[in-house]
């Protein structure tokens, strides 16, 4: 069985002033989504939504061997990822045709696959 970690980008300025109309749309469309994954024998492991970026606590080398941490986001981006599913499944064709459908009801989504443990990514810096 696969693992597959679905990020949920999204431009959070324009999300926070949408309706309430449209934030229900959007509610629907994930309890579908939830409602599709356990049909099509996808195991949903964790799904949440994420604070906004402002709240992140960011933390990197400080160049001296320690960590520099401050708040607010990593990077400054129009697109934050504002939410996540991690979902186990033997049917990654259809999982990606789940996140499709979604997809099509509004969201943006990066699909990303994890590594089993002892195999490593393309680029040299796997995880093993």
């Amino acid at each position: 069985m696969s693992r597959h970690l679905i990020l949920l980008p999204a431009p959070e300025t324009e999300w926070a002033q949408l309706p309430p109309e449209e934030h229900e749309k959007g509610m629907r469309a994930h309890r579908r989504f939830h409602e599709e994954l356990a049909a099509g024998g996808h195991r949903l492991v964790v799904a949440s939504p994420l604070t906004p970026s402002a709240q992140a606590v960011s933390m990197r080398p400080d160049g001296a061997g320690g960590a520099l941490v401050t708040e607010g986001p990593f990077t400054e981006s129009v697109e934050q990822v504002v939410g996540f599913y991690l979902v186990e499944t033997d049917d990654r064709e259809g999982l990606l045709a789940a996140c499709g459908r979604l997809a099509s009801s509004g969201d943006l989504i990066e699909f990303r696959d994890l590594l089993q443990p002892g195999e490593s990514d393309d680029v040299g810096g796997g995880v093993s």
